[in-house]
């Protein structure tokens, strides 16, 4: 099939398995399913920044959720594609900070959209200063994407998630994905949050509140049974041990009521149990995902974002 395959093993880290094929381009277009978090596994992203702390960063956070970053100051990015096309294993992503090199990081995005050998990687700028007109010089390179710093973990997830959905779409009918438009994206969802400490109340209504989610809090199964009834909702956090009603006997209803309606709403335990078997019990009694205590604000956010995204494929 005119491909080839390879590995690649780290000792005491594990090994990736590559290969490459080519195919036929299928004619008219088709609809492309949006990514899941899982899909960013295994994806390879150029990061070109001549600030060595703002790389050091951005490595460890794309390594963390799965992905082969490579890191470089604004002079060595333009070599590491022209490598990357001799060794036929193009990046999908670069990661280019505006102020790259002494000729600054537009120069860059036009010397990486002069040359399409390169695979035509998906562009992202990022800079530190927001300067009236770079949004426009952005769209008119080409650049999928423009995020000011400094950048929440969950926005620069969502975005790239984002640009990956467009990457099928025309140049000429994409959207510039910013910081503003990924916020936009989770407007109008509902959260139901079912949760008895007063705590952990006022810490989801922050969160989810804060990203653009409108948000309904319960205090435990029971309340949450009959809030689910009267919805609608789009995903459902669920505490695992609360009084009256427990997460458990709560997930259980609200599937039979499901039987009954049609559906099926995606719901994600929140425990302060993280016992080797926890999750599975979880998953085994209807919930699709699962977030120990105490959780953090982006692994919320990124557990909702991905059960939404499953939930439209």
């Amino acid at each position: 099939m005119g491909g080839r395959i390879w590995v690649e093993s780290e000792p005491g880290k594990g090994s990736v398995f590559r290969f490459t094929a080519r195919f036929g381009v299928r004619e008219g277009r088709f609809q492309q399913k949006p990514p899941r978090a899982s899909d960013v596994r295994g994806l390879r992203v150029l990061v070109i920044d001549d600030h060595a702390t703002g790389r050091g960063i951005l490595e460890e956070v794309l390594r963390n959720w799965g992905m082969l970053p490579v890191v470089v100051d604004g002079d060595q990015g333009l070599r590491v594609l022209e490598d990357a096309r001799h060794a036929d294993h193009p990046f999908s992503l670069v990661l280019l900070d505006a102020h790259a090199s002494e000729r600054g990081g537009f120069a860059v995005a036009s010397e990486i959209m002069a040359h399409p050998e390169w695979a035509a990687p998906m562009i992202m700028m990022t800079s530190s200063v927001g300067l009236r007109g770079d949004g426009e010089r952005c769209r008119r390179l080409g650049i999928a994407a423009y995020l000011t710093k400094p950048i929440k973990q969950s926005e620069l997830f969502d975005a790239i998630l984002t640009v990956l959905d467009i990457e099928s779409t025309p140049p000429e009918e994409r959207n510039m994905v910013t910081r503003h438009s990924v916020r936009e994206g989770r407007a109008g969802y509902r959260v139901l949050v079912a949760e008895d400490n007063p705590v952990n109340q006022r810490l989801a209504m922050a969160i989810l509140g804060k990203k653009g989610y409108e948000v309904v809090l319960t205090a435990n199964g029971k309340e949450a049974v009959a809030a689910f009834k009267q919805g609608p909702f789009d995903v459902i956090l669920m505490d695992v041990q609360m009084p009256e009603m427990d997460g458990f006997e709560a997930t259980a209803l609200i599937r039979e009521k499901e039987k009954e309606t049609g559906g099926h709403i995606p719901i994600i335990a929140m425990t302060a149990h993280a016992m080797k078997g926890d999750r599975e019990r979880c998953l085994a009694a209807g919930m699709d995902g699962y977030l120990s205590k105490p959780v953090r604000a982006d692994a919320i956010t990124e557990a909702i974002d991905e059960a939404l995204k499953r939930q439209k494929a």
